[in-house]
């Protein structure tokens, strides 16, 4: 297994993110992709993780592998990358070897994990809602309910996409129209559905890897976060509604 990735940012941004959810994964790796399928301990948050061989400059997969390896360990070395870095990751001696060339040749070896874990299955979900919109436009609406509150409700019309929270004493709403840059999708005239902050803010860190965002829900249903650059990679996110009242 050779693999050589030229933006290092692919690999760099999604570990961090992905690190922020779960502590340990495995990579399944293939002659077409590197893909993870994780749950988060609290079994609220699924991660769906696609690095496409397209994304690199060099891609030899002779045969599928499984590669369980500590998320806190492999983010420490890519964060070591610089953006005019390669990355080169191989197997050598039952190691995760990375190495990152640019002005220097830097290598570091990471011991392999035992993950005793079901297989986890994506589950089917039949969404009713699909509102695409500018990623920052999503990462400010959570960003401005978290000083309200721990939970945030969103809600879908055919015309107009609204975020809103209300904690004890304070509420926040944020309301972003059709013809403001966003798209909707519905099977209905009206959606709405309650998801944590705690989630969202972590979520929607992967703003950081493309400039749009679609989210899929429906009626106290869960929430799918996509965030997708073409022939690149995938990183979505699908997370359980919230059925408490703050």
């Amino acid at each position: 297994m050779k693999l050589v990735l030229a933006e290092p940012r692919l690999l760099k941004e999604s570990v961090s993110i992905i690190s922020e959810l779960v502590n340990e994964v495995t990579f399944n790796i293939d002659k077409d992709k590197i893909e993870i399928v994780a749950m988060d301990p609290a079994n609220v948050a699924m991660i769906l993780f696609k690095l496409l061989s397209s994304a690199f400059v060099e891609y030899e997969v002779k045969e599928n592998k499984q590669i369980a390896v500590n998320l806190e360990n492999l983010n420490q070395v890519l964060k070591r990358s610089k953006p005019s870095d390669t990355v080169m990751l191989e197997l050598a001696d039952n190691k995760l070897k990375i190495t990152l060339r640019g002005e220097s040749t830097r290598t570091f070896k990471l011991s392999l994990i035992d993950i005793d874990e079901s297989e986890q299955k994506v589950p089917e979900l039949k969404f009713t809602t699909k509102v695409e919109m500018p990623s920052t436009v999503f990462t400010e609406a959570v960003e401005d309910m978290d000083v309200v509150a721990e939970s945030v409700s969103m809600m879908a019309e055919q015309n107009k996409f609204t975020v809103r929270s209300e904690g004890r004493f304070n509420a926040a709403k944020v309301e972003v129209l059709t013809d403001q840059g966003i798209s909707i999708v519905m099977d209905e005239d009206k959606v709405d559905s309650k998801y944590s902050i705690e989630y969202l803010k972590k979520i929607m860190k992967g703003s950081k890897l493309t400039d749009t965002v679609v989210l899929n829900f429906g009626k106290e249903y869960p929430l799918k976060v996509d965030y997708k650059l073409m022939d690149k990679l995938m990183l979505s996110f699908i997370l359980a509604p919230r059925v408490d009242n703050d």
